[in-house]
């Protein structure tokens, strides 16, 4: 069995959901941190507390991952080919040059190359969605039907990015794609009696781990959930290095963490009376291992 590297936390749990935390990790490896105009903007757009809003999700019996490291650094949530997920709108790539509102990242002439972004997708792209991958396989091996929940979040009023405020709960299936719509319907009934603002499919469908690990067919049924941070963090205007990012409030999320805990168990409701529920995988099931460049 392959050591697991400090920067990724895998907590195993028996339960057939696993929640990924691509983008809450905030460290700077060492011999890149100068490389950026300030190490301040190369963590900003982290999900900032994401993980610390689902720590009830390892009660549930869910596995979960999470990358330490910045997705400045290299973003697992993107194409490894580097085409966009997102086509005509404005985005970030998989090793990012600008911040979410355009700002550039690096120093001039400091850009990753060619030769650096293969390196860092060596060095911590592939071995997340390694990860990723053999834990979908043991979960499916013995529950046959599972749910991959990517848990994400973003400030509320990004212009370079999206119009106006972002609604509280975003529901990505990638057009229900990367799941069954019975199982976005099953969260989007959550999100919707929460009285709080949600949409379906808006301007965050699902990123490359939804995409890419998604199986419905195959019972692996892959769900985002984007939040706007103000659920459960105070979000100024604008953000400065002197303000952001605030911390954590629990009494602030308490309605969020509440939807959230009921959306889980949506998901592992669908996962236990599903069809393929409890049934070992058909023989000659496609794997899920990180494709080759």
């Amino acid at each position: 069995m392959s050591i697991t590297p400090e920067w990724l936390e895998l907590h195993r749990g028996a339960a057939p959901l696993i929640v990924s935390f691509p983008h809450t990790g905030t460290e700077l490896p060492a011999g890149l941190e100068g490389d950026f105009v300030s190490p301040w903007l190369a963590r900003r757009d982290a999900d900032w507390h994401v993980h610390q809003l689902y720590a009830f999700a390892r009660a549930l019996g869910a596995t979960t991952l999470r990358t330490a490291i910045s997705r400045s650094v290299i973003d697992v949530n993107r194409d490894p080919s580097g085409a966009s997920l997102y086509p005509g709108q404005n985005t970030t790539g998989l090793c990012p040059t600008t911040t979410f509102d355009d700002q550039p990242l690096y120093r001039q002439g400091l850009a990753p190359d060619e030769a650096e972004i293969a390196r860092r997708r060596q060095t911590w792209f592939t071995p997340y969605h390694d990860a990723l991958a053999a834990e979908i396989e043991r979960l499916r091996a013995q529950h046959g039907c599972i749910v991959v929940y990517d848990a994400h979040s973003i400030r509320s009023r990004i212009p370079h990015l999206f119009d106006g405020e972002l609604p509280q709960f975003n529901i990505g299936s990638n057009d229900d794609a990367a799941c069954y719509a019975a199982l976005t319907d099953a969260v989007e009934r959550v999100c919707a009696a929460s009285g709080l603002s949600h949409v379906r499919n808006g301007r965050f469908k699902g990123g490359w781990i939804t995409r890419h690990h998604a199986r419905p067919q195959h019972g692996v049924h892959a769900i985002q959930m984007e939040l706007a941070c103000r659920g459960y963090m105070d979000e100024p205007d604008p953000v400065t290095p002197e303000n952001w990012p605030t911390p954590f409030s629990q009494a602030r999320a308490q309605a969020v963490q509440d939807t959230l805990r009921e959306v889980l168990a949506a998901c592992l409701d669908f996962a236990g009376t599903h069809p393929l529920a409890h049934r070992a995988p058909a023989v000659g099931a496609p794997s899920h291992h990180q494709d080759s460049p």
